[in-house]
């Protein structure tokens, strides 16, 4: 095809007065979507800030002040094991299990809960700096969102903080829910959005970037907010994902776009 002259040197200016210069489309993360595998009622009251799968239970937390809540379902039946409510001023975020610890976050509170894994009553509470956001565990570390660009790693018996690491391959990252995969990938929601980051944890470096959008109907997603949970089904691909006030648990693959 024939390429206009003058065209071609504008595109070349523009790069050169960018900041960022003109990046390569191979640079891009690659582009994946959901295949939805099959569904599961979810609690349409639940406003979900944390999602994981852990020996056939799924683990839940919630938000909002006076309506947080942890609770643990059997993950064949959905049938409840415990429930633990917080304190009526906490607003609740993410949760991970870590052996015998399910840890679970606040937003703006500062405090991380360190709660008995099968009746999630609280053995103890920590302190720590800024939001709290995701949380999920990747070999002997804690991973942490705070709404920011930035993943902090932490003790998980401690919760002390060892490090952290910051995005590179998306500008404006936002991530939020957070789940440790067992190839050792970290999948971020992205605030507000219905995507999904696929993040290399060592390099900070997104590695795809998925599209979850139109898993609920128009009419569905009247009065929900927006895409956040995410947890892998253990020896499978699937994935269950979710999202604030959402009808529906839908059980999923991540595939080209």
């Amino acid at each position: 095809m024939e390429r206009n002259p003058r065209s071609l040197a504008a595109a070349v200016l523009l790069c050169l007065l960018t900041t960022s210069g003109c990046a390569r489309a191979d640079d891009a993360p690659p582009a994946l979507r959901v295949e939805v595998i099959g569904t599961r009622p979810h609690d349409s009251r639940a406003f979900t800030q944390g999602l994981e799968v852990h020996e056939g239970v799924l683990y839940e937390s919630t938000g909002r002040e006076g309506a947080s809540w942890v609770r643990a379902t059997a993950l064949d039946s959905g049938t409840e094991l415990a429930r633990a409510d917080a304190p009526s001023e906490v607003f609740g975020e993410g949760i991970t299990r870590a052996g015998d610890t399910l840890w679970q976050l606040t937003w703006r509170d500062g405090v991380a809960y360190a709660r008995d894994p099968d009746t999630l009553a609280a053995r103890g509470q920590t302190r720590y700096d800024g939001e709290g956001w995701g949380l999920c565990l990747r070999g002997d570390r804690l991973v942490m969102s705070d709404g920011t660009g930035t993943l902090t790693f932490r003790d998980p018996a401690t919760f002390a903080i060892t490090g952290t690491v910051t995005l590179d391959g998306y500008p404006g990252a936002k991530p939020n829910e957070l789940d440790c995969a067992p190839d050792g990938t970290v999948y971020a929601n992205h605030f507000p959005t219905d995507k999904i980051l696929r993040i290399d944890p060592d390099s900070g470096r997104v590695l795809a970037v998925i599209d979850a959008s139109g898993l609920l109907t128009p009419a569905e997603r009247v009065d929900t907010d927006v895409l956040n949970g995410i947890a892998h089904l253990p020896g499978t691909d699937h994935f269950l994902i979710t999202g604030k006030y959402w009808p529906t648990i839908f059980e999923v693959r991540f595939v080209p776009a």
